[in-house]
């Protein structure tokens, strides 16, 4: 088993609302990048199904000199729902289902991994991904 410092999340960078599914992503990352797999661990998707991605046993392919001990976990969404001056903006889109989806996962890593510590990917470059401050969402996790 992989030692495991970090459990890392991100989101997909999709606007909120617009459902895709972890074999999506899987496509972007494999066809569109030409990498082996996915490069999360884990795809929480809009309607709270946690998705598998890379083996746990795999170093993972989503946060630049982290990968080796960490692991990735993304969830869907992370941009507003419309386009402001031609862009979409970040927004912290992780609510209702999806939401408790994703805490029941952290949870679980949590136990399995319980030196690991959460973070987002924002903490280790210079991204507004996952479009929110991990300490503060998830606060009660990490003072549990």
């Amino acid at each position: 088993m992989r030692e495991i410092d970090y459990i890392i999340i991100h989101c997909a960078a999709t606007p909120e609302g617009r459902d895709v599914s972890t074999e999506t992503i899987k496509g972007w990352h494999v066809d569109g990048r030409g990498w082996s797999d996915i490069g999360y661990h884990y795809v929480v998707e809009l309607d709270g199904t946690i998705g598998q991605g890379r083996d746990l046993d795999r170093s993972g392919a989503h946060t630049k000199g982290q990968n080796a001990r960490s692991i990735g976990v993304c969830y869907v969404g992370g941009l507003e729902a419309e386009k402001t001056d031609g862009k979409y903006k970040p927004k912290d889109t992780l609510f209702g289902e999806q939401l408790d989806s994703m805490e029941s996962l952290l949870k679980g890593l949590m136990d399995k991994y319980p030196n690991a510590k959460l973070a987002g990917h924002n903490e280790f470059a210079a991204k507004a991904c996952p479009s929110f401050k991990v300490s503060e969402k998830f606060a009660h996790l990490i003072e549990e």
